[in-house]
């Protein structure tokens, strides 16, 4: 059983991009021995085509189809609900914006320079750094909605099942990964 402190069986990581959502997911599955679901690598296809709906849907469920998982990733406009219906958990990733912006940038940089193959054989390139969709733009876009919409949740009869974790400090962060190493002592994290 997952039985880390304040997190159980079927945790949700979400915040903005560069928050470190899958980093910390990554780090949760591996402590809790838990499968490990990436949004992303399910909603992007070659060329950076985006799945559709039905489809994005149907590999979400498909993914999550067990009793216990750790999924990075928001889709909220795309996914609406339904991993929240069935997550005990949501760990929220409340950086602050100086930090999230900065990552967002240098890894849209090294991932240029590196040209590493991500999703679907997908590769991010300089010129994304400065598009209309760049990262550092779309977080700025989406902020305050999200900060809003996680803030409702937090009080809302419907979200009573769900307990939320929002973190706003790197130092919180390495907090819940300690608590969490310390209830299992023989887990290793992923990396």
């Amino acid at each position: 059983m997952c039985n880390a402190p304040g997190v159980s069986e079927r945790v949700a990581v979400v915040g903005l991009s560069g928050s470190g959502k899958t980093t910390l997911a990554t780090e949760l599955a591996g402590i809790l021995g838990c499968p490990h679901v990436e949004l992303d690598a399910l909603h992007w296809g070659p060329g950076w085509t985006e799945a559709e709906p039905e489809a994005f849907r149907a590999a979400v469920d498909a993914a999550t189809a067990g009793d216990r998982w750790v999924v990075c990733g928001n889709y909220w406009g795309k996914l609406g609900p339904r991993l929240w219906l069935r997550a005990d958990t949501v760990v929220w990733l409340d950086l602050p914006m100086w930090l999230v912006q900065s990552r967002s940038v240098r890894r849209t940089l090294w991932r240029a320079v590196s040209r590493r193959r991500l999703w679907a054989g997908n590769r991010e390139s300089f010129s994304g750094l400065w598009a209309d969709d760049a990262l550092w733009r779309y977080n700025l876009e989406v902020r305050d909605r999200r900060r809003a919409r996680y803030e409702q949740a937090m009080t809302d009869p419907q979200w009573s099942h769900i307990s939320f974790l929002r973190l706003r400090s790197r130092s919180e962060v390495r907090q819940l990964l300690a608590a969490m190493a310390t209830e299992h002592p023989g887990a290793r994290p992923r990396r």
